[in-house]
Formats: structure tokens, C-alpha cells, sequence
């Protein structure tokens, strides 16, 4: 693990000590957490991307999913 220095707004470090002390845990072990979630986000964001930009070059033909029509279970049968 490594020790850096970051600089942040006074009522951003505020906010973090205060919800901090209410999960008993410490200023770094929030960051960390928040850190990995942000980078977790921003992933998944990423890969969203693709996706839709995959459909946008190859979009979906008409009747491309008309073949599992007959396999969808909706629940009102």
C-alpha cells in the first residue's frame, strides 16, 4: 500500500470524516472503498459504450430474436 498526498475541498474532507466516523471506519479505508467503486462505475460505463456502439455498426435485425419468441416464460399462462 502506498502513502499520497491528495488535495480536497474543506467541506468535501468534512463530509467524508463525518460519514467515516459513522461506519467506524477511517478517512483512507472510505477512500479506498469510494475509489473502487468509482473505477468499478466507471468500467462498467466503458463496456456500456461498446455495446451500444457495437448495435449502432451492426444493428439488429427485424426478426433476429423472433426465435426464442416461443421460449420466453412471462408468467401470465
Amino acid at each position: 500500500m502506498r502513502t499520497i498526498q491528495m488535495t480536497l475541498d474543506d467541506d468535501l474532507v468534512k463530509a467524508v470524516d463525518r460519514v467515516s466516523k459513522q461506519l467506524h471506519t477511517s478517512r483512507s479505508a472510505f477512500t479506498r472503498k469510494a475509489l473502487r467503486e468509482a473505477l468499478a462505475r466507471y468500467s462498467l460505463e466503458q463496456l456500456e459504450i461498446k455495446h451500444r456502439q457495437g448495435y449502432e455498426r451492426h444493428p439488429v435485425d427485424a426478426d433476429e430474436f423472433s426465435v426464442w419468441e416461443t421460449e420466453q416464460a412471462w408468467g401470465d399462462e
